[in-house]
């Protein structure tokens, strides 16, 4: 009997490592402790992140003031760019990581924007870009010290100053709106 638990203590403990990865993106443990995401996560979640900035700046070029325009004007430009060089990368197997669309989360943040009337617009929008932003650079960062594709980790180290730009550009509008 106490054999039997050992082998199932230690089967444990060696997948463990493997399935928090995936649990731990999903749940922003990852992001916290510093671990590299997997490849597949990496994947995912650069796309829905362009995705879903690609469609908020669509909205905020409807409802924002001027340098909400403006600065939705670059969102668009730089992510789809980096959505582009990510595809062009991403071959073989790790295709079937790139998501069809939004996923619920995102979804629900860009009908969130949706519905928000235009005075209030800056009050969503703003803080939102800050946030998605920083969860961006923590991402990046994470892949570029320890992700497995030598292409990919090249590329999330060179891709870390446009985001950090996003980031300062997104604190500016929040701390202006203020």
């Amino acid at each position: 009997m106490k054999r039997t638990i050992l082998a199932i203590a230690i089967g444990c403990g060696l997948t463990m490592p493997a399935m928090a990865q995936s649990v731990g993106e999903k749940t922003g443990v990852n992001s916290v402790l510093g671990v590299a995401p997997k490849t597949e996560d990496f994947i995912k979640e650069v796309a829905l992140s362009d995705m879903l900035e690609i469609e908020a700046a669509k909205i905020a070029q409807q409802k924002g003031n001027t340098a909400e325009k403006k600065f939705a004007e670059q969102m668009m430009t730089d992510h789809t760019k980096t959505s582009t060089e990510l595809k062009a990368m991403v071959t073989g197997e790790m295709r079937s990581a790139l998501p069809a669309g939004l996923d619920d989360k995102s979804q629900k943040k860009l009908d969130v924007l949706r519905d928000t009337k235009a005075d209030d617009f800056a009050s969503e929008y703003d803080p939102m870009q800050v946030s998605a932003h920083k969860d961006a650079i923590s991402l990046f960062e994470r892949y570029a010290k320890g992700g497995d594709d030598p292409k990919l980790k090249d590329w999330a180290g060179k891709t870390l100053p446009a985001l950090q730009h996003h980031l300062a550009m997104a604190q500016d509008l929040d701390k202006n709106r203020k």
